[in-house]
């Protein structure tokens, strides 16, 4: 500390507190599934999601979720060894679709209420904290696609 404030070498970057929240928040997931007795990955959460509200593709679960192409491949990659999710050639032939097994689609009801209960967590979390966390990181989302961080990086050089 210098005169009583927090130097830049003492404050953690941006990355890894976005990294640390994730994991605290991956982390109380995972311990409440284990606690409902659900046999379940975290990672799961986005593809099921989004396969919920209509995704049919790996494409279109991208598109959703704003993860990566690979990150989504290898989440339904183990969700297909899972015996979740199975793989069929789409009418067109130029991509594969995916579609919710019986056991998919069973835990996604099991899942559902549970993402009620998730949000409304949520909820709390931002009253506690007084600010709307979600709102606050898709803006950051936003920003950052108009105008990278590598960009910003180099302006802040100069």
């Amino acid at each position: 500390m210098h005169n009583g404030r927090v130097t830049p070498k003492q404050q953690p970057g941006l990355g890894e507190l976005l990294r640390y929240v994730g994991e605290l928040v991956e982390q109380g997931a995972e311990d409440r599934y284990r606690e409902i007795n659900l046999h379940y990955r975290a990672r799961y959460t986005p593809v099921l999601r989004a396969m919920n509200a209509g995704a049919q593709t790996i494409g279109d679960v991208t598109s959703r979720t704003r993860l990566t192409q690979g990150a989504i491949s290898q989440t339904v990659s183990l969700m297909e060894s899972d015996g979740l999710v199975s793989r069929h050639c789409l009418p067109d032939g130029r991509k594969t679709g995916i579609r919710l097994t019986p056991a998919g689609r069973a835990l996604l009801q099991r899942l559902e209420p549970h993402w009620a209960v998730t949000f409304r967590a949520i909820a709390e979390l931002e009253k506690e904290i007084g600010h709307p966390l979600r709102r606050v990181l898709e803006d950051a989302a936003h920003a950052l696609e108009r105008r990278g961080f590598a960009e910003r990086l180099a302006a802040a050089e100069s």
